[in-house]
């Protein structure tokens, strides 16, 4: 009975594995979401499994229907005991089925920017401008405010740019408009923002936020303070310094 469990296990495997694959390509052939479509391949995978193990406990000897309520106990003693795993799990279907946000969509949850790479039963993958991979728990996506920029199509940078208190403001604004119009990759449908922030003791500190594509983020970060320092340049503009340096 013992090597026959053995072999069933084996075969039995084997077998789900063959089933978990020829489901796959069912389901890619389906109009169905990646999110939904991974979800449903995983708990697939995991039922084609236990089957497998029950038949092979009955072979041994098992009452499969006893051991069935025996699994139910320990398993609610583990969920018990790891609320917040099941937590994750129950916010990992209200993702999956509800969709507030897909792969591929740059959002904002528990207050971290990132591009949506994964989504997990248990967590989100997020990855950064920066190339940081951000793993956050489902539960604290959902219990937060989920801002999607994607559904947007746009998000605003917020660059921060030193004045002299001796510069004009309205002449310093007006070259920093002339410069983001002229900066490649900025949306020129959205109105950008300049504005004062905040006045430092030796400064101003000005705020500029062009609207851009997620995916542009870096790129246009270093773009358009490079512009902003020849614009400077080239009209004679100030440059603010700390004190302490000349």
């Amino acid at each position: 009975k013992l090597l026959l469990s053995i072999l069933i296990l084996i075969i039995g495997f084997w077998i789900a594995n063959k089933l978990h694959k020829l489901l796959t390509r069912t389901l890619n052939k389906a109009s169905i979401s990646k999110e939904i479509l991974n979800f449903l391949l995983s708990l697939a995978d995991i039922a084609f499994k236990f089957v497998v193990i029950m038949v092979a406990a009955s072979i041994l000897g098992f009452q499969t229907s006893s051991l069935i309520v025996v699994l139910a106990a320990a398993g609610f003693a583990v969920a018990m005991a790891l609320q917040g795993f099941m937590g994750n799990f129950a916010s990992g279907i209200t993702i999956v089925f509800f969709k507030p946000y897909k792969i591929g969509d740059w959002v904002e949850v528990s207050e971290k920017f990132g591009k949506v790479v994964g989504i997990q039963i248990f967590n989100t993958i997020l990855e950064t401008p920066n190339h940081k991979t951000l793993v956050i728990p489902n539960g604290q996506v959902t219990d937060n405010i989920i801002t999607n920029y994607s559904t947007v199509g746009h998000i605003k940078l917020e660059l921060h740019v030193s004045m002299p208190y001796g510069e004009s403001f309205p002449r310093v604004k007006q070259i920093i408009f002339e410069t983001l119009k002229d900066t490649p990759k900025v949306l020129h449908s959205v109105e950008p923002e300049v504005g004062i922030l905040n006045y430092d003791s030796h400064y101003i500190t000005l705020v500029v936020r062009p609207a851009i594509l997620p995916d542009d983020y870096w790129e246009v970060t270093f773009d358009v303070n490079e512009r902003i320092k020849a614009a400077f340049n080239a009209n004679k503009v100030q440059m603010a310094y700390s004190e302490g340096i000349e």
